[in-house]
């Protein structure tokens, strides 16, 4: 396939250009243009339109076949030409969509694709800028050729598997489970064919069967509903057991397969109960929560199976249970493994930071693709509807009462969820999803570190009806960056944002959330660092840099170890501040981070005072810390069930030095980021 970049482009004006002005670029997808150019300097990166074009020979073959173009994610606005003409047209950058291209096509011949890609901010598509986060330009998802039989399985029901599985009255006992089958009679002829439908387990063994006849009237898409009980079925528990029955259909007439797919299956009922928490098949499950922006360092949003296996194995390590996957739709391939790990999954559409008043349709349509596409994935129980979206209020509060009423029709199963950055219940755009989210970072964006526990206690008291959860919280951390002195809060305009700060935030700020069971789930924000194009903060431009992990993927901070140690059941010792090795005070403290017992502590070869606990069970705290002029080693060490762990570090000291006072500043704001 190959790209050039262009002006303005339209189906109006491509029938008539058949010579390029520029080279082309041989690329393979999937694409972005923007892998650089986003995540290095503020507001220097290309927005605009790009084409890619890609020739192939179409054999005699697919003659009386149907054929269809299937793209996973466009940034963000998307043309589509086959042989010149316009087959279809997309916004959205997060999205699947497909379209059929038979009509265009010439058998025996070479043909062409022509995709026009744009990534241009526009107020009638969400996300209307690149604020919060960059829409990145280019098919960086995979695209996929499919040829069907005139009688198939459909393919253009907003590019949803065109089967729908809903579960009712789960339990260890049994299940009733219904499969809806939309089926598109192309050939103009009244057919009989017959519907099956295998179960098997996830090792393979076959389970049940059935099978109906079907009778489809020429042309269109007819939905064929099956019902059928499983008996003393397996149940997908979570990070525990997430056993994924296979549901096989297929399509006969008579001994010829049609058409054929394979949905997952996990057994399984949530349910919310405010001021409780979390219940997976009547159990209370815990939501140890992290979120995830797709995109990488020098990638961008173009990423292969290993950057997302990659993410996931980080997240596993943490010990998180559940994921919210912000602010838009991810890959198909990330919600499989989703459901195959157990991750407990949050899915929602852009709508986030800014409206414009031109955007309602779009959303609708954003929130359709995002329920119908990804409705099997049982590892989902949330839909989200907006996060920060404010102004003019009637507006916003209208349309988010739209989108959860399309979400309840859609797929009545499921939560809503809509999320605030002002910490107070009766925000005109509130109260108009099952769940109310808040984002708040206190002691970055407001107030100090401490007040998230007042402000939770206040709401625990006033509203304790309100199912609700804390859907962002945390602080930004550079590495390169570190400091001992740490106040209570931290003046995030000033270009100094200590990964020692980060890591208190934490501290103190999930001791409050492990206590309050009001929370039902909560979400750090984030586990990566990512991009923010119009950003300049913190030393590094076009960063935010409030994950556990560097954008590269290569440092863990502090902080994933302080979450690792309180969620994982993996053995955890870590030392903190092993970046902070240039030390500012002789007399300090040393934290050790301790999931497997009590450690002890040596520097220099001496064993030091017994630690004192800190916020929570793991957390563990050697005061009076003397250290030596010059190099200083430290190491701690745990003996657990026969075996001895131990962690070091290495620290220099060479004079007292004072902190920069204009580095912390006290705030009263709403967090609103």
């Amino acid at each position: 396939m190959a790209i050039q970049k262009k002006g303005p482009f339209t189906a109006a004006t491509y029938p008539n250009v058949r010579k390029w002005n520029t080279p082309w670029e041989e690329i393979c997808l999937p694409h972005t243009w923007n892998a650089q150019d986003m995540q290095k300097q503020v507001n220097s990166f290309y927005e605009g339109a790009a084409y890619y074009r890609k020739t192939f020979y179409l054999p005699d073959t697919c003659d009386n076949k149907r054929i269809y173009l299937r793209f996973e994610g466009v940034g963000s606005c998307a043309e589509v030409y086959v042989n010149g003409q316009l087959v279809t047209t997309h916004k959205g950058a997060y999205s699947a969509f497909a379209c059929e291209i038979g009509p265009a096509l010439r058998l025996g011949e070479e043909n062409e694709i022509v995709v026009c890609a744009d990534n241009t901010a526009r107020p009638d598509v969400i996300p209307v800028n690149h604020s919060l986060f960059g829409i990145y330009g280019g098919i960086y998802r995979p695209v996929w050729l499919i040829v069907t039989d005139p009688v198939h399985i459909a393919v253009t029901d907003h590019a949803s598997p065109g089967i729908y599985i809903t579960q009712k009255n789960v339990s260890q006992e049994q299940a009733d489970i219904e499969v809806r089958v939309k089926v598109d009679n192309g050939s103009k002829q009244l057919r009989h064919i017959t519907l099956h439908h295998t179960i098997y387990t996830q090792d393979g063994a076959y389970v049940m069967e059935c099978r109906q006849p079907v009778t489809l009237p020429p042309s269109g898409i007819q939905t064929v509903h099956s019902q059928f009980t499983l008996q003393h079925p397996r149940l997908w528990q979570g990070l525990d057991d997430p056993h994924l029955y296979k549901v096989t259909t297929r399509l006969t007439d008579g001994e010829h397969i049609l058409d054929g797919m394979d949905q997952p299956l996990g057994v399984r009922s949530f349910r919310i109960a405010a001021g409780e928490g979390f219940y997976l098949n009547g159990h209370k499950y815990p939501m140890y929560g992290v979120t995830r922006h797709q995109d990488w360092w020098e990638v961008g949003s173009a990423l292969k199976r290993e950057h997302h296996d990659r993410d996931l194995e980080l997240i596993m390590e943490l010990g998180a249970t559940t994921i919210r996957l912000a602010h838009y739709q991810q890959s198909e391939y990330f919600y499989s493994r989703c459901d195959s790990l157990g991750l407990i999954v949050w899915a929602e559409i852009p709508f986030v930071n800014r409206v414009t008043g031109e955007e309602s349709e779009n959303a609708k349509n954003q929130l359709r693709e995002l329920i119908r596409q990804n409705f099997n994935h049982p590892s989902i129980y949330v839909w989200g509807l907006h996060n920060e979206v404010y102004h003019p209020h009637s507006y916003t509060a209208q349309l988010t009462q739209e989108l959860h009423d399309l979400a309840q029709t859609e797929d009545p199963d499921r939560f809503t969820v809509a999320v605030n950055g002002y910490g107070h219940m009766d925000h005109p755009v509130n109260g108009k999803a099952d769940i109310q989210g808040m984002n708040r970072y206190f002691g970055w964006y407001e107030k100090k570190i401490q007040d998230i526990l007042p402000w939770i206690e206040d709401l625990q008291t006033r509203y304790p009806d309100q199912p609700f959860m804390l859907t962002e919280y945390g602080a930004d951390a550079n590495i390169h960056q570190q400091t001992e002195y740490l106040e209570d809060a931290l003046n995030w305009t000033r270009p100094f944002y200590p990964e020692t700060f980060q890591t208190k935030t934490h501290e103190f700020q999930w001791k409050v959330i492990s206590e309050h069971p009001y929370i039902i789930a909560s979400y750090l924000w984030n586990t990566f660092d990512f991009a923010v194009p119009m950003w300049n903060r913190g030393g590094i431009p076009a960063r935010n840099m409030k994950g556990l992990v560097t954008f590269d993927r290569q440092t863990k901070k502090d902080s994933f170890y302080w979450y690792k140690a309180n969620w994982s059941r993996e053995p955890v010792l870590y030392i903190t501040q092993r970046r902070n090795t240039e030390r500012e005070k002789q007399n300090t403290s040393v934290t050790v981070y301790s999931n497997i017992g009590t450690p002890t502590l040596t520097l220099n070869g001496k064993e030091l005072k017994s630690p004192r606990q800190g916020y929570t069970e793991v957390h563990y705290i050697f005061d009076d810390v003397q250290l030596e002029y010059g190099t200083n080693i430290l190491t701690t060490r745990v003996i657990a069930a026969g075996n001895e762990y131990e962690d070091g570090v290495e620290w220099h000291y060479h004079g007292e030095k004072q902190r920069k006072a204009d580095f912390y500043e006290h705030r009263e704001e709403h967090s609103g980021f």
